[in-house]
């Protein structure tokens, strides 16, 4: 195969007519497989290709047919491999993007030195100052012996930089350069601008000093813009590579390190894994800060909730239907809303005296209204490609449910998380803290969930009770109610599932409270605080089993509230992708840390 041809060529010329311009280009150069960009502007054309020498010959004489560019330079140099991916022919504001009225190339340059003059200063000691108008990452891949680096990032910032530079630069001869020269076409006469006093540009550029001149007092490579990355004196491609994350380049040297892995990572932007995450995580919590400043639901918004009909509720009147769903409001406040006209079915407004059926779907428009304000100190604790796991707060709401909507769990890690739709594979109470774990996909979302149905996961609670139990390590095996009794409340019940939880003391305090280890064997609803309850040590704070009768409460405790004392401090599982046994761990709440 004979060596692809690579071309750079740019000339400064009033171009008419830029669109038919840039499809006819577009067409030749598809034509003969040609790839690399095309600039085109009402400045002119500056462009890198590479193809066949018959595809480069046929662009290039098209090119000369215009009157503008019938004279268009061009540097050639060779490679064995095609180093652009694509072809792309853009129509742009500016050939090179500077953004300085009055610079226009088309009308004024500077001085031109050829590449044998500037050698020729170079050789006899004359005194100049080489300014090297490239980027610092060009710049750092090799640039003349003794060249001053305007130090910029972007060649937009080169008016900055020439600000910085020594005043009595101004009254000494002065020779900028860069890749191909177009650069300083408008650099050069911007330091004119600006007061200095003898300026020339390299005719050229580097790669026609290389050229014409080899790499005399040229040390290192000349940065390109392709998959060559560098080319060396003779104009060969180099060694080099460029590092697609952080866009350094790589020697040959650098590419032997365990930190280069090609299109991720080199050693100059490698960061530890544990590292990586912990900025990730940093990231993530302040997102949750910024997501929760204010509370999203502490702006008034109207909210439509769904109330499904289940099939025990069939043919029921909509308030005893209403009742017995247990929402937060009263009977009199759903009347109201019916004679409103805020409770919608099949289109139409549902009247009180209205007969429900299965499967039906009432709509509930709510006034616009703030919801009560909860715990926001919502933190991640550990984030992969499969799971996040979270330090629910409480009180927090996990799900939207009676007065709750956007100030809850879910909706919070919805802006967070976006576009991912996190799910959750377990829950707590609102009232209850510690590890949430969610599933990133469904996939594993079903992976976790088969864990918890076969009870693989092991789940441990910290826990504050009245009283203190005799025995430091005890166990509860009272069978649970399957529903709720008349005050919507579950209770023991010797005919109703088998459940067990493990209890070992650790702490008994002075204050009459014992804090306890609680390990549930079995995941009924409320399966501890019941558990608690019935054996005669309820849970500090517990609203509905903390009394000799559990009381109906379907109210989340509010913020300012005493806690419920209830904790889930770590969680053990089987990671869904790798297999391996992880452990999670919330921070202890204060009431679990402090002796009393």
């Amino acid at each position: 195969m004979p060596p692809i041809v690579n071309i750079a060529a740019y000339q400064f010329a009033a171009l008419q007519d830029l669109p038919r311009l840039r499809e006819e280009l577009r067409t030749l150069g598809k034509q003969h497989a040609l790839r690399g960009t095309i600039l085109l502007s009402v400045e002119g054309i500056n462009l890198f290709l590479a193809g066949s020498r018959t595809g480069i010959d046929a662009m290039l004489a098209h090119l000369r047919s215009l009157p503008e560019l019938s004279d268009l330079p061009v540097k050639e140099s060779f490679s064995d491999a095609q180093p652009f991916h694509r072809l792309l022919v853009k129509i742009k504001a500016e050939i090179i993007a500077f953004g300085v009225p009055g610079i226009d190339p088309r009308r004024y340059t500077s001085r031109r030195l050829s590449p044998r003059e500037l050698k020729q200063w170079l050789d006899a000691g004359r005194p100049v100052t080489l300014l090297d108008t490239r980027n610092n990452f060009e710049v750092e891949t090799g640039t003349f012996r003794q060249a001053l680096p305007i130090g910029v990032e972007d060649f937009r910032h080169f008016p900055d930089a020439v600000a910085r530079l020594p005043q009595d630069l101004k009254d000494q001869p002065v020779v900028t350069f860069c890749t191909g020269g177009i650069r300083c076409e408008k650099a050069a006469p911007y330091l004119e601008q600006t007061g200095f006093r003898e300026v020339y540009q390299l005719d050229g550029g580097i790669l026609k000093y290389f050229e014409d001149c080899g790499g005399d007092h040229f040390l290192g490579e000349c940065f390109v813009f392709d998959q060559r990355v560098a080319l060396d004196a003779a104009l060969r491609p180099s060694q080099r590579r460029q590092c697609f994350a952080c866009q350094a380049i790589v020697s040959v040297e650098d590419q032997a390190s365990p930190h280069y892995v090609e299109g991720v990572s080199c050693p100059a932007c490698y960061r530890p894994p544990a590292e990586v995450a912990q900025a990730q995580l940093a990231e993530r919590n302040a997102a949750i800060r910024r997501a929760t400043s204010p509370l999203p639901g502490s702006i008034p918004y109207e909210n439509v909730r769904p109330i499904s009909v289940p099939l025990r509720l069939d043919g029921v009147e909509v308030l005893d239907f209403l009742d017995a769903m247990k929402t937060h409001l009263s009977r009199d406040e759903w009347t109201q809303a019916c004679r409103d006209g805020r409770l919608i079915c099949r289109g139409e407004q549902v009247r009180p005296g209205r007969v429900v059926r299965a499967g039906e779907r009432l709509l509930h428009t709510a006034p616009a209204e703030c919801e009560p304000d909860v715990a926001a100190d919502i933190r991640i604790l550990a984030e992969d490609d499969a799971v996040v796991v979270v330090h629910k707060p409480a009180p927090l709401p996990m799900h939207p449910c009676g007065r709750f909507h956007r100030n809850t769990l879910s909706h919070i890690l919805s802006e967070v998380f976006a576009p991912w739709q996190l799910r959750p594979v377990h829950r707590l109470d609102a009232d209850t803290s510690g590890v949430v774990v969610f599933a990133k996909t469904r996939d594993v979302a079903r992976r976790l969930q088969i864990q918890f149905e076969s009870r693989a996961i092991r789940k441990t609670y910290l826990a504050r009770v009245h009283g203190s139990p005799t025995e430091m390590v005890f166990e509860s095996h009272a069978a649970i109610a399957a529903e709720p009794g008349p005050n919507g409340v579950r209770v023991l019940d010797e005919s109703g599932l088998a459940a067990a939880t493990r209890f070992r003391v650790l702490q008994r305090d002075s204050d009459g409270t014992t804090l306890l280890e609680v390990e549930p064997l079995t995941g009924r609803t409320n399966q501890i605080r019941i558990h608690l309850w019935g054996l005669g040590h309820p849970i500090q704070g517990d609203p509905v089993y903390g009394h000799h009768s559990p009381q109906a409460s379907a109210k989340t405790l509010a913020a300012g509230d005493h806690p419920l004392c209830l904790h889930a401090a770590a969680l053990q599982f089987l990671h869904p992708l790798t297999g391996d046994e992880v452990t999670y761990e919330a921070p202890a709440p204060e009431w679990a840390t402090k002796r009393r």
